[in-house]
């Protein structure tokens, strides 16, 4: 039952705890969501003599996209818990919605992307879902 947990409700859950703690920690201070996201935690020199500054709002993205590609071949699989996947993803993705329009700290560019790799999920697995279930019905177009 586990396999039918969608991938990037990992990212979502790692956004809450980064900004939420965050937030809560600095107690209400002021310091917004995307300072906590920016903030680099390391950088690394690059050839032209620049350094590059990772935060944490980057590496949730780049986890994001990694789950995101493997969601996608999740999505190719017509197995009966694909269907509590695409459901449970319908589900995260209005999570997604209500915390980025209603939330202080979800209202970053972050959260938008993350929240829009949700939504192309639900999409892909219902589109594949819908279009390996054309090819298993015949409805008799070659007669």
């Amino acid at each position: 039952m586990l396999i039918a947990l969608p991938l990037l409700v990992i990212p979502v859950v790692l956004y809450n705890i980064v900004v939420l703690s965050g937030l809560m920690g600095d107690g209400g201070a002021g310091v917004g969501a995307d300072a906590i996201l920016r903030d680099p935690i390391f950088s690394i020199p690059m050839a032209s003599g620049a350094d590059w500054s990772v935060g944490a709002g980057d590496l949730i993205l780049l986890l994001s996209l990694v789950l995101l590609f493997f969601e996608l071949l999740k999505s190719t699989s017509s197995q009966r818990i694909a269907i509590v996947n695409h459901a449970l993803s319908m589900i995260l993705l209005v999570v997604c919605l209500v915390e980025f329009l209603l939330l202080r700290g979800f209202a970053t560019s972050t959260f938008f992307l993350i929240g829009t790799m949700v939504l192309l999920d639900v999409l892909a697995g219902f589109i594949v879902t819908i279009i390996s279930s054309r090819k298993d019905l015949d409805f008799g177009a070659g007669r």
